[in-house]
């Protein structure tokens, strides 16, 4: 019966999947279109929440005690948290996605923060999926073909969505959009958009930046405000109101990136 109960165990042990820590569910999805079923994501951060402040939850320290990896995106709660995750978890081997990627402000008026939301841009998406991949192959090289073979279906699929938002945004009335929480810098400068922040490094806008936010916003005949569904919207219903524009809610942490990004742009261009 013991010999048996061992062979059971190595059994289990054998075929149980790798689990892979992630900070947000556009990784998710980026890991599972890599990966498909052989291994099991762990995201931290749940829709609704932000990662800008998220403080992780016992349940999800106690798993986090078996993942194998953390791949790291650079959002904010990771400053805190990770020393703590390597803390309770010694084996955990912690990846940076964004070593490789060019920082940008979070927006024009801010000189101190970086822009943590890499993940809303093509090229980015590109380098952040061949970093993944290469986690991945190096934690279980039996399914090294699969996983680079996925990784090159999944960069055809970026291209292929690159090319149906230049085509959605290339007739763009204006390339200047009004949004409340800057998180979408990245994909402005890829498609040669500009950003109107309401918020300033964080924090909402005095009385005199607001009335600049709202003077830039009638010049360029702004139609829309953007906000995110994690963030209070009273302030940016108040702006909506004053300037007889919409409120849209766009989530810079859609689990689905690509069809996120593709539905920001056509609300960009008003469709």
């Amino acid at each position: 019966m013991k010999f048996i109960f061992i062979i059971a165990l190595l059994f289990v042990y054998a075929f149980s999947k790798p689990i892979i820590a992630v900070s947000i569910p556009p990784q998710k999805y980026i890991l599972e279109e890599i990966a498909g079923d052989l291994i099991e994501p762990l995201v931290v951060v749940k829709p609704g929440n932000s990662p800008h402040t998220y403080e992780p939850k016992p349940s999800q320290m106690a798993s986090l005690s078996k993942a194998k990896v953390y791949l790291a995106i650079g959002v904010e709660f990771e400053n805190t948290w990770l020393p703590k995750f390597k803390e309770q978890n010694s084996n955990l081997k912690i990846i940076q996605l964004d070593k490789n990627i060019t920082k940008q402000p979070i927006s024009h008026n801010s000189k101190n923060e970086d822009d943590p939301h890499i993940w809303l841009n093509i090229s980015n998406l590109k380098i952040i999926a061949k970093e993944s991949a290469n986690a991945l192959i190096d934690i279980d090289s039996t399914h090294k073909k699969q996983y680079i073979k996925n990784l090159n279906l999944f960069l055809n699929k970026l291209d292929k969505t690159d090319k149906e938002i230049k085509e959605i945004l290339k007739d763009i009335k204006s390339r200047k959009f009004l949004i409340f929480h800057p998180s979408w810098g990245y994909f402005a400068k890829e498609y040669n958009l500009e950003q109107i922040p309401v918020e300033i490094d964080g924090k909402e806008p005095s009385p005199k930046e607001l009335v600049n936010v709202l003077k830039l916003a009638k010049k360029y005949r702004v139609k829309t405000i953007f906000t995110q569904p994690e963030f209070s919207q009273k302030q940016a219903n108040l702006i909506a109101k004053e300037l007889n524009i919409k409120v849209i809610k766009v989530s810079p942490l859609k689990e689905n990136i690509l069809n996120n990004m593709l539905e920001f742009a056509k609300a960009l261009k008003g469709k």
